[in-house]
């Protein structure tokens, strides 16, 4: 799989035994390609079980000024990053209903005419719950955001 700009996204190999990996492969493939994720122009970076890695290219018409990102599009990067990395390991038998539970984001920077790197990773799996942390990075790696989220799927 390539991202936008061409480079190869890092997948992690899992085991040909693992009755859910192609599964969960067709997340990455798939996400990109829905209406609202494909409009952002999101890119996945890395998709690995339990870490996701998600750029958005840096598009002035998402800014408040033509060089800050509007605040819900760096929430609304941040839950679909998180959403990507509770499917990236999900167990498939569980369920496949699934939604944003909760969400809080912590605004700390601003992404000044640059790329928005978002960062998940599972904190702990439940039955149902999900629960993740996510940061959201300009391409320098100054912190913009931070992020917990609860994640559900279920049957």
């Amino acid at each position: 799989m390539e991202t936008a700009r061409g480079r190869a996204v890092r997948f992690r190999a899992v085991s040909a035994d693992d009755p859910n990996a192609a599964k969960r492969a067709a997340i990455a493939e798939i996400f990109p390609k829905t209406p609202f994720i494909g409009g952002l122009g999101l890119v996945f970076e890395t998709y690995e079980p339990d870490r996701v890695v998600m750029r958005l290219p840096f598009r002035a018409d998402l800014t408040n000024d033509g060089v800050v990102y509007h605040g819900g599009v760096v929430a609304a990067v941040i839950d679909t990053t998180a959403a990507a990395c509770a499917w990236s390991n999900h167990d498939f038998d569980r369920g496949s209903k699934a939604s944003t539970v909760s969400m809080t984001v912590n605004y700390v920077g601003a992404a000044r005419s640059s790329d928005l790197l978002c960062t998940a990773r599972t904190v702990r799996r439940a039955r149902e719950l999900i629960f993740l942390e996510v940061e959201a990075t300009d391409t320098e790696g100054r912190v913009v955001a931070s992020a917990v989220q609860t994640y559900r799927i279920s049957s």
